[in-house]
């Protein structure tokens, strides 16, 4: 996994409209001449952006095995427009599918990390009422499905609560940033909205959760909380007792290439 993969140029799509509008950044694969694989489809999580190690590693495999590879930003995260205190899971959803439509891949396996798996079971359910792209599988690193109404908002305290009514947000360190987190009202309020963890969820095809046992920002029973929401066929949860929530190290790596191969020999 040390050769370079070939630098890919960004390409920027307009989405929304008036004062909603803002240009989302995106790096696209082609497909390798010939090829029948289904598109891999990277979505980030919180604060984290298509330049991160597991995004490199998802396109570098795309590029090993001719498929094609999709990756965004969301707005107000990395190369995209936007403020990032204007981000809600409706805003992120939006701009994810306008990407996906905007390149039309017949068949793809969406892949997504902390947040970034929330959005693909919304992206499913979405495309699902669309009719297409057809989704041949998923794969969920530390999932956090529902996070601002099951892990945030029962564990704000009184200041937090305060600060949210007060000034529309409230900020908490970041374990990987100087930076901290900065939680909106917008955010969570917009969050409530779009829980999937109310019912079974409907996704059509296999799904591969790789989950830590060390995480210490989405608890491994948060994972089989949505394992419970998910039809029992073509599930497999895997436990990383040592992981955290990065699962990014070397070994967690190989397991996330594993995962996605699976699901390309099932497609």
């Amino acid at each position: 996994m040390s050769d370079q993969v070939p630098v890919l140029q960004p390409q920027f799509l307009n989405v929304g409209e008036g004062e909603a509008a803002r240009q989302i950044a995106a790096l696209v694969r082609p497909a390798r001449t010939g090829s029948t694989l289904p598109a891999l489809v990277w979505l980030s999580g919180y604060r984290s952006d298509m330049s991160g190690s597991k995004a490199v590693e998802i396109d570098r495999l795309a590029e090993e095995l001719g498929a094609a590879c999709i990756r965004l930003d969301y707005s107000g995260h990395g190369l995209s427009g936007g403020a990032f205190t204007d981000g809600t899971i409706s805003r992120w959803l939006e701009e994810a599918l306008a990407v996906i439509r905007s390149n039309a891949p017949e068949r793809m396996i969406l892949i997504g990390s902390s947040m970034g798996g929330w959005i693909a079971l919304r992206a499913a359910q979405e495309l699902a009422k669309a009719g297409g792209p057809k989704l041949e599988g998923m794969v969920l690193i530390a999932p956090a499905p529902d996070f601002t109404s099951d892990l945030i908002e029962p564990n704000l305290k009184k200041k937090e609560r305060i600060s949210l009514e007060e000034r529309g947000y409230f900020e908490e360190r970041s374990l990987y940033s100087p930076e901290p987190n900065i939680y909106t009202r917008a955010l969570i309020e917009d969050g409530r909205q779009n829980r999937v963890l109310i019912g079974i969820i409907e996704t059509g095809c296999p799904i591969h959760i790789l989950q830590g046992m060390k995480d210490a920002d989405v608890p491994y029973l948060h994972a089989m909380k949505l394992v419970e929401h998910l039809p029992a066929d073509d599930v497999v949860l895997t436990f990383i007792r040592d992981g955290d929530h990065r699962l990014s190290r070397p070994q967690d790596i190989e397991r996330l290439r594993s995962a996605v191969r699976g699901l390309i020999r099932q497609a």
